[in-house]
């Protein structure tokens, strides 16, 4: 809760969870008037190529805007200088930073992120391709994400001379890229308006300097979304806000890899004075658009004599079910468990609570005092639902159905 006791409010406008959980569902794709051919594209190597060249880094450019949405053009300082580009100075920028290719192969996801933020605002969206030097071996892509961001910095630069200003540059870098968007702040001594790092790189970067990896310091906001902090992602704290999604760990719905790290992200909020590392947790769903609805579940027992294990079920007509198992202990009478639900509280239509402990677990019947849901964090005026008195045997679920109805609002 300490980030409603700082004062932070969410912004009414679209977060960048609610983009990037549409860019994920999103299928539709609008025609261009230009035809395939001309539009521009990653570069991308194979291992034959890398045994034979070695690795090297050549960095070119990608802009999308609301002009060319499905066709991207290569972007440069000549473009800029010949009046032959789309961009327009006067519009924000985002910059997306992909990482660390193990294949060698082109980011697929890259477009369909670049079409979501166009969605959402109008502005430049720049993507920095640098797979020639982000592919195979790890250690030695780690020593070329420098010399990237040293490259990018020199863009900016450019971009500067023709109107832009540091703070209208979002950097949005996935894994390595996040630490590549780093550095690039660290060059503009923080003068960035906001690096979004999704889940940023953990190998060869948990145990590095803040001058090494990204940190706080290196823009005005730095907010990173962690998804998988026990294997390549890292699991330290590196912005002003960093989310840990479902733990921040294994994320649901999503397959285990190991050379793809994964998107999901969050953000949108101001706060005055910016937390210090602050940590948030939230939870997803299994399936896509992924956004949940967060309910909390709260059971109070009569003392047990034995510890007890209870399965929680949230039910929706024509969705699928919610469950969660909470172990209650002896010691304990007050157990409270956050959930996370396709639809909001007014939507549930039952309850079931089992108590499962018949093979693990010896206590016998469980005494509810009373047995509530409601909204987290609450966010407007509505009550919690709350049952009270209930006897549940072992092995027996017990089903409460809700009649309520949502508000217009």
């Amino acid at each position: 809760m300490g980030m409603w006791r700082m004062g932070w409010k969410l912004k009414t406008a679209v977060t960048f969870l609610s983009i990037l959980a549409f860019y994920i569902t999103s299928t539709a794709a609008r025609e261009d008037e230009e035809s395939r051919s001309e539009c521009a594209d990653f570069n991308n190597t194979t291992w034959l190529e890398y045994r034979q060249q070695g690795s090297k880094l050549q960095v070119q450019y990608l802009l999308l805007t609301r002009k060319n949405t499905d066709c991207a053009s290569l972007f440069s300082q000549e473009s800029l200088s010949n009046n032959n580009s789309y961009f327009n100075s006067s519009l924000p920028t985002n910059i997306i930073v992909h990482g660390y290719r193990a294949l060698g192969s082109k980011p697929s996801w890259v477009k369909q992120l670049a079409q979501a933020l166009l969605r959402a605002q109008d502005a430049n969206v720049v993507v920095v391709d640098w797979v020639y030097g982000a592919s195979f071996a790890y250690n030695l892509v780690v020593e070329n994400y420098k010399e990237v961001a040293v490259q990018i910095s020199v863009l900016i630069n450019q971009l500067q001379n023709h109107g832009c200003k540091l703070e209208s540059f979002h950097f949005i870098g996935v894994s390595l890229g996040a630490h590549v968007s780093g550095f690039v702040g660290t060059l503009f001594k923080g003068e960035i308006g906001r690096i979004t790092g999704l889940d940023p790189a953990g190998p060869m970067f948990k145990g590095a300097d803040t001058f090494d990896r990204l940190d706080p310091s290196d823009a005005l906001f730095v907010e990173a979304i962690h998804t998988d902090s026990d294997y390549f992602g890292i699991s330290i704290p590196v912005g002003h806000a960093d989310f840990f999604l479902n733990g921040g760990m294994d994320q649901a719905g999503c397959a285990r890899s190991r050379f793809e790290s994964r998107l999901l992200e969050n953000s949108g909020m101001t706060a005055s004075p910016l937390p210090q590392q602050e940590k948030l947790f939230l939870l997803t769903t299994s399936a896509p658009p992924f956004c949940a609805h967060h309910i909390l579940v709260q059971l109070e027992v009569s003392p047990l004599d034995k510890t007890a294990e209870v399965q929680v079920t949230l039910r929706t007509s024509g969705l699928p079910e919610t469950e969660h198992r909470l172990r209650l202990e002896t010691d304990g009478t007050v157990y409270r468990r956050v959930i996370a639900h396709l639809v909001p509280l007014c939507e549930i239509d039952s309850i079931q609570l089992k108590n499962t402990g018949a093979r693990f677990y010896r206590q016998g019947d469980i005494h509810f005092v009373s047995v509530c849901i409601s909204e987290f964090p609450s966010v407007r005026e509505v009550e919690s639902l709350c049952v009270k008195k209930i006897d549940i045997r072992r092995g027996s679920p017990w089903n409460h159905d809700f009649v309520q109805l949502c508000g217009n609002d």
